[in-house]
């Protein structure tokens, strides 16, 4: 590992990429600290900081919400729009079906569509939730219209300046630079977090064993963020190989006519979390936030509706959790069969001239890659449910602090990133060693 290091930095070209990314993110975290004119600073850690919906943006974006920074709404609007385009884009919309079918004329043209509809939703979002916030909890110290349209110009802003940055890195620096930011900014949370558990399990005021037990507690939440990053390591690294055979007449370059379909145990990554967490949670905190302004009338029907939000969207209790579970178990598959088309793969093989040992070509290759698909991602869905559920658990049955309920979904997303940038740079590398190689004969 340290040989790979001082490889890396010994190269000219991967130093420089590294140290431009390192100071892109620099630049990240300097804008994170910014907070935006016109705030009440002292309204923000009472309440911005306990909103749940708040954290779970805070996770998907990489913003900065507690301090109502310039890069507050992080790349969430971007990866919002990514989503609903790409989603469009599955023979939903037959238009823009046909531009991810055209190449990379066709790509950046959904790009380019992908981008304007993140700045309205960035735009919508920015002013809604400074608006809301306003009600609920007095934020600013001017709350016109036109400070509304100000602050939400600037978080827009904020968030295409981040695209922009994202941007650079992907071309100038190492690993997706949208993954980079979302990664920066959650490490950057983490040191926070280990210190604010540390506080409510140690306490300093306590006697011996009270402080022993406290130790003891917090050692074991460390050894558990070490368990959970190993085991979504081997998750995130575990795949299920059918073989593929060639014909004789596409027999590959190098003489072999066998190889491997990788199918990926968890293909859907940390999204059904997000999407389950932001589908229960958010319901709750915007009826909360609405309930507090000055032109809501409270009812029946919207104090039963209040019930049942705050039923369904606390993880804490047994009710709310299972339902949790159910939708991240769902989300899981749906996610998946989004990402992995069967159908398609059987296409592409029967084009190549490859097929599947013992699988017919066309319907039957399909029905047997969805066969395996759906196999593998059953426990791929288990293991989200697993991460996702533990810290509600553990703060159901031991002192743990219901706060690190974010911590799983933060471990995969660190990983995540962190296995794909490592996996570039050592792919970086070897095309260097392989140029000299062949410059030197």
């Amino acid at each position: 590992m340290f040989k790979t290091v001082i490889s890396l930095f010994r190269n000219k070209e991967t130093r420089q990429r590294i140290l431009f990314t390192l100071a892109m993110l620099l630049v990240f975290r300097i804008g994170a600290a910014i907070t935006i004119p016109g705030i009440d600073t002292s309204k923000l850690i009472s309440g911005l900081s306990s909103n749940a919906l708040i954290t779970m943006m805070n996770i998907m974006g990489a913003g900065s919400w507690q301090t109502f920074s310039v890069f507050s709404m992080g790349v969430g609007p971007y990866i919002t729009a990514s989503i609903v385009i790409e989603l469009l884009a599955m023979d939903i919309i037959p238009p823009l079906a046909e531009m991810q079918k055209d190449g990379q004329k066709g790509r950046q043209k959904l790009d380019q569509i992908t981008r304007y509809t993140a700045v309205v939703l960035g735009f919508v979002q920015a002013y809604t939730l400074t608006m809301t916030f306003d009600k609920a909890y007095g934020i600013l110290v001017d709350n016109s219209t036109t400070t509304y349209l100000y602050i939400a110009t600037i978080l827009t802003a904020g968030t295409f300046l981040l695209v922009w940055i994202g941007d650079r890195i992907a071309s100038y620096g190492i690993g997706n630079g949208i993954s980079m930011i979302i990664f920066a900014g959650i490490v950057a949370n983490l040191p926070y977090q280990f210190s604010s558990s540390f506080a409510q399990l140690v306490s300093s005021a306590a006697g011996g064993s009270e402080l022993f037990t406290g130790i003891i507690e917090f050692s074991l939440l460390v050894v558990l963020y070490i368990a959970i990053i190993i085991l979504v390591i081997f998750t995130s690294t575990a795949s299920r190989k059918i073989p593929i055979q060639y014909t004789s007449n596409s027999t590959r370059r190098g003489g072999k006519d066998t190889s491997y379909l990788p199918l990926k145990i968890n293909s859907a990554s940390v999204l059904p979390v997000i999407f389950a967490s932001t589908v229960l949670v958010a319901p709750r905190t915007i009826m909360s936030l609405i309930s507090g302004a000055s032109f809501f009338k409270s009812t029946e029907f919207t104090t039963k509706l209040v019930e049942i939000f705050d039923f369904i969207s606390d993880f804490t209790k047994p009710g709310g959790l299972i339902i949790y579970v159910v939708l991240i178990f769902a989300f899981t598959y749906f996610y998946t069969n989004l990402q992995v088309d069967p159908e398609k793969i059987s296409e592409n093989l029967k084009k190549n001239g490859s097929y599947i040992p013992g699988v017919r070509p066309g319907v039957e290759t399909k029905d047997y890659v969805s066969k395996v698909l759906n196999r593998i991602t059953f426990f791929g869905a288990i293991f989200l449910c697993f991460i996702a559920a533990l810290p509600y658990l553990l703060s159901m049955f031991t002192k743990i602090p219901s706060t690190i309920s974010m911590g799983g979904t933060s471990i995969i997303i660190v990983v995540g990133v962190a296995l794909e940038t490592v996996k570039d740079l050592e792919d970086k590398l070897n095309q260097q060693r392989e140029y000299r190689g062949f410059g030197k004969r």
